[in-house]
């Protein structure tokens, strides 16, 4: 992120074994979320037990509200909750300062 504010939406998720269209819709997700306004970035994580955790960084609540609203992630959060995952939560803070370090 550019600047020392803004907001991360962290989503952690046990999945369920096997794929079921999830690989897809995970892709089309993030494909999706990068055209919103306000989305800053995407970053995501899953373990070989279905454990995973991908946080993605807004400019407000309004963006992450309407983010939240857009009727394909409506429909993948419905596929979500029927087949792809075990446990879900969600988590939105607001950025108060970011640090970073390149070698």
């Amino acid at each position: 992120m550019a600047s020392d504010s803004g907001y991360a939406v962290i989503f952690s998720s046990q999945r369920h074994a096997g794929d079921e269209g999830y690989s897809a819709m995970a892709k089309r997700m993030e494909e999706l979320a990068a055209t919103q306004p306000g989305f800053i970035s995407i970053e995501n994580a899953r373990g070989s037990d279905g454990f995973g955790i991908t946080i993605s960084y807004w400019r407000s609540l309004e963006d992450i509200q309407n983010w939240k609203q857009n009727l394909e992630h409506l429909v993948a959060q419905k596929l979500g909750r029927e087949k792809w995952y075990e446990f879900f939560k969600i988590r939105v803070c607001e950025i108060k300062r970011e640090l970073e370090f390149n070698s």
